[in-house]
């Protein structure tokens, strides 16, 4: 069996109770036809690039599949007739992540916070040393 990531964006105005129904779906129409999700990753609700249907905002959801290519088909079908999914994608990988995917990743290191506090730096500064320097 291949492996795929499916990637899915859901409407900003669902609860997140609805999200995970979506998720749920998917799962189950995978594990219908004899494929396994081995992983399902909620990224939350993120900001847009740019408008889609009216949207600047949406549920992003991951889930990492083990199936034949027929499942991804009928995966596919059902998600665009979905009237709360604005966008998906599905792309086949050599091999699944088994840890925290990049994006869960992210959120954890911009809940520690900055990089590193680089003390005051003062005034100085490439620009500054130049004036001074009279160029």
């Amino acid at each position: 069996m291949a492996l795929y990531e499916h990637v899915f964006l859901a409407r900003q105005d669902l609860a997140q109770a609805q999200v995970d129904a979506l998720a749920e779906n998917a799962t189950k129409i995978v594990e219908d036809m004899d494929g396994k999700v081995t992983k399902v990753e909620t990224w939350g609700l993120r900001s847009l690039a740019y408008k889609i249907a009216k949207n600047r905002k949406a549920h992003y959801v991951m889930l990492n599949i083990d199936a034949p290519a027929g499942v991804v088909a009928e995966l596919e079908r059902q998600t665009q007739i979905n009237e709360d999914v604005i966008r998906y994608m599905t792309v086949k990988v050599d091999e699944l992540e088994t840890g925290p995917s990049v994006m869960m990743r992210k959120q954890e290191r911009s809940e520690r916070g900055p990089r590193g506090d680089r003390g005051d730096r003062g005034d100085r500064g490439p620009r500054r040393d130049r004036e001074e320097a009279g160029e």
